[in-house]
């Protein structure tokens, strides 16, 4: 789950007549801009603005630009530029920076406050109730946040997000509670857009599930997993198992390949915890951060975004090494960006799941890198996974026979991990942690240098900011119930347990 979902910005063009003689530069900067070519967008508003400085809506668009290239404190300072200057919606610029604040730079009072302010210019403006809620959840402020989705529910009595979004806040004790009543309707609707029966299908679930209507519930996330895959776009979201295949092959050929020269052995910049979502790496992470010596670092997006951008395309060919030259570059971006964004921490912990993706290049960069493997019963993991919504870069989530492949390329890779660097990755396993939770504890926290807290077992009081579904759960002691809930649906996994194979037993 994003911290705040993004408001699309608008692609702000300013009239200009014929005869202006700015005019030019500024189509070309619009061209750019719409045509997806970020870089040269940039140079050409800032040779505009340069001109023209006094124009709103090319600050605006710089600003939006500016985010996609990651340079964050410029976006900032270009959307309050565009404010100063008279842009017109200014509550939909208090957004946007609040975006950047909660998303990228991890500061969420500031994003707060950002909200706030857009409430001050247009109290009714509903992208600013449902994120101020959104926000209240992360920091476990339960009652704050059902105030602001009821008071967007009272501008929108429709509203599929902030509907949706109240199933969270408590649990559901019987299939005809109102709030499920109110889902029902709401899916009823005609004419709705599939993102949003998603939404409102995939809180249908959760509350069915709570209640013990699990024939109903599956039923219902069966819907939401429909919908989801006809939510982007004209073409429907499809995972292609062959190109998973080639991927997870050309990393461990690529991880074969010598290592870049050798770095000063000075310590990594985080501890990584990976593995399947919905495997645990919420709680561990959890747990670990109220240790006073580890920062919680969350979902951070760093490594993703470097792999996609400089390490991903070089797998066409495998058999070529990480030059020393790209890894140093790489490195110190990582680096960059996790001090931008926790200067303080002592021990950060990265908590990315599919960062096991990513497993080799993080020991290319970071020799000395330690990693928090968590792992689950496949059954519940792999059921686990079909009741979430991930989003449209994880399509494999949408069927459970593509997650039983997803799962089976995991364990491979894993597995070869574990061959080059098993003394680096300690696994967590999440059964046994629910059941006796002290030494799984004290090995995670032994794996990463650190000795026992006593804090570390009251993990559910702690105020820090949890922006993953697994928000409300880690708020609360330990329990077991999560674990065999796949008996709950056995009678709808037979060809989940067919996929799985012998991991379905383990």
């Amino acid at each position: 789950m994003a911290c705040v979902p993004e408001s699309p910005a608008a692609l702000r063009r300013h009239k200009t007549s014929m005869q202006d003689p700015v005019s030019s530069l500024r189509d070309a900067a619009v061209d750019h801009l719409a045509a997806g070519r970020s870089s040269q967008a940039i140079a050409a508003y800032e040779a505009l603005l340069r001109v023209t400085p006094g124009e709103p809506d090319d600050w605006f668009n710089l600003a939006y630009l500016q985010r996609l290239q990651r340079d964050f404190e410029a976006s900032l300072a270009s959307y309050d530029r565009a404010r100063l200057l008279g842009a017109a919606g200014p509550e939909e610029i208090h957004l946007n920076r609040a975006v950047i604040l909660a998303e990228d730079l991890r500061r969420p009072d500031e994003a707060m406050a950002e909200l706030e302010r857009a409430l001050a210019i247009s109290p009714r403006f509903l992208p600013a109730l449902v994120n101020l809620g959104n926000l209240h959840e992360q920091r476990g402020e339960r009652a704050a946040a059902l105030r602001r989705y009821e008071e967007a529910l009272a501008v929108e009595p429709g509203h599929a997000l902030a509907l949706s979004r109240l199933a969270n806040l408590r649990r559901v004790d019987s299939p005809a509670d109102p709030l499920i009543q109110r889902l029902r309707q709401a899916l009823r609707v005609p004419g709705r857009h599939p993102a949003e029966q998603a939404d409102l299908a995939y809180a249908l679930g959760k509350g069915l599930d709570d209640a013990g209507a699990y024939d109903d519930a599956f039923a219902a996330y069966g819907l939401a997993n429909q919908a989801a895959r006809h939510s982007h776009g004209r073409t429907p979201l499809r995972y292609d198992r062959e190109a998973h295949e080639r991927l997870v092959d050309a990393l461990i050929r690529q991880s074969r390949q010598p290592a870049p020269a050798a770095v000063v052995a000075t310590p990594a910049p985080s501890v990584f915890v990976c593995g399947m979502f919905r495997s645990g790496s919420t709680l561990i992470e959890q747990i670990l951060g109220s240790h006073p010596d580890v920062t919680p670092g969350g979902e951070i997006d760093l490594l993703p975004e470097l792999a996609h951008r400089q390490f991903l395309p070089r797998l066409s060919q495998p058999d070529r090494p990480l030059s020393a030259e790209l890894a140093d570059r790489m490195r110190r971006e990582y680096r960059d960006g996790v001090a931008l964004r926790f200067p303080d921490a002592a021990l950060l912990t990265d908590k990315r799941p599919d960062n096991f993706l990513f497993v080799g290049l993080i020991k290319q960069l970071f020799p000395g890198a330690k990693i928090l493997h968590t792992r689950r019963a496949a059954l519940d993991n792999c059921l686990s996974v079909f009741f979430l919504h991930l989003g449209p870069s994880m399509p494999y989530a949408l069927d459970l026979g593509d997650i039983a492949h997803w799962y089976g390329q995991y364990r491979k890779l894993m597995a070869h991990w574990q061959s080059l660097y098993g003394d680096d990755i300690h696994d967590v396993d999440y059964d046994a942690l629910v059941t006796d939770p002290r030494p799984q504890i004290e090995a995670a926290l032994a794996h990463v240098g650190l000795g026992w807290h006593d804090a570390c077992l009251d993990f559910h009081t702690s105020k820090s900011t949890v922006a993953t579904p697994s928000n409300w759960q880690v708020r609360q002691p330990l329990y077991q119930r999560s674990s065999g809930r796949w008996r709950n649906y056995e009678r709808h996994l037979g060809a989940l347990r067919t996929a799985l194979g012998h991991f379905a037993g383990e």
